[in-house]
């Protein structure tokens, strides 16, 4: 296996996983907001 081959598919897999820890922040982040909206409300 040459490592032209291996160096797309660990861009790759690098790339999934920003994005996959960028939803995840985005979620704690509506969370918090609602939880602060609740209690903002209240």
């Amino acid at each position: 296996m040459p490592a032209e081959t291996t160096n797309p598919a660990t861009e790759d897999r690098t790339d999934a996983v920003e994005s996959e820890r960028g939803a995840i922040l985005a979620v704690l982040l509506m969370v918090i907001l609602g939880v602060a909206g609740i209690f903002a409300v209240s």
